[in-house]
């Protein structure tokens, strides 16, 4: 696919993000405008606290306060990259600042693009084993629980519309269904 982006104008830069509207060419060749929230990207990751292959394995899922959505959600420990960080070190920075959890083993499973109709955001996400638990390090805007869980409960809250956050959703179905074999 080549570039169909013609001209940039940046609208905000944030903390998190940027928003462009971009002068683009579409297929058909016909010319138009989009709103584009760029960001540098971000990593996920499913902590299991047993072997991912036993018996109804537990996991730790956060939940965490959510502005945008006026409420509390169940999410897997995820954040941006710093500027030129590989995905696995941000996933295991995330881990240990969110849940201060460390793990000997990370497992790439997939990487997402979230919202690509507006965003060119790309998650990656991973599952991580052989954990040992120590001192979280949260930012001051977190306002999150850890919760262990077996992962046939949070199958069923995924099931039950209870986890509605997509990084979330697909990195346990993921994880469930291609690793944990259920």
């Amino acid at each position: 696919m080549s570039n169909a982006r013609i001209g940039t104008q940046r609208i905000s830069t944030g903390r998190i993000f940027n928003l462009d509207v971009d002068q683009v060419r579409f297929p058909d060749g016909s010319v138009g405008e989009m709103e584009i929230v760029r960001h540098p990207g971000a990593s996920a990751v499913l902590p299991f606290l047993t072997d991912p292959a036993g018996d109804d394995p537990q996991v730790l899922l956060l939940k965490q306060y959510r502005y945008a959505v006026d409420g509390y959600l169940y999410e897997v420990p995820a954040g941006r990259l710093e500027p030129g960080e590989a995905p696995v070190d941000c996933a295991r920075r995330e881990l240990q600042e969110e849940t201060g959890c460390r793990a000997e083993h990370f497992a790439l499973l997939t990487s997402i693009h979230t919202t690509p109709g507006f965003t060119d955001e790309l998650i990656h996400l991973f599952m991580a084993t052989g954990l040992t638990r120590g001192a979280s390090n949260r930012e001051a805007d977190e306002f999150l629980e850890v919760e262990t869980l077996p992962l046939s409960r949070v199958l069923a809250m995924i099931e039950r519309g209870e986890i509605t956050d997509a990084k979330t959703i697909v990195t346990v179905l993921y994880a469930a269904g291609y690793r944990a074999g259920r």
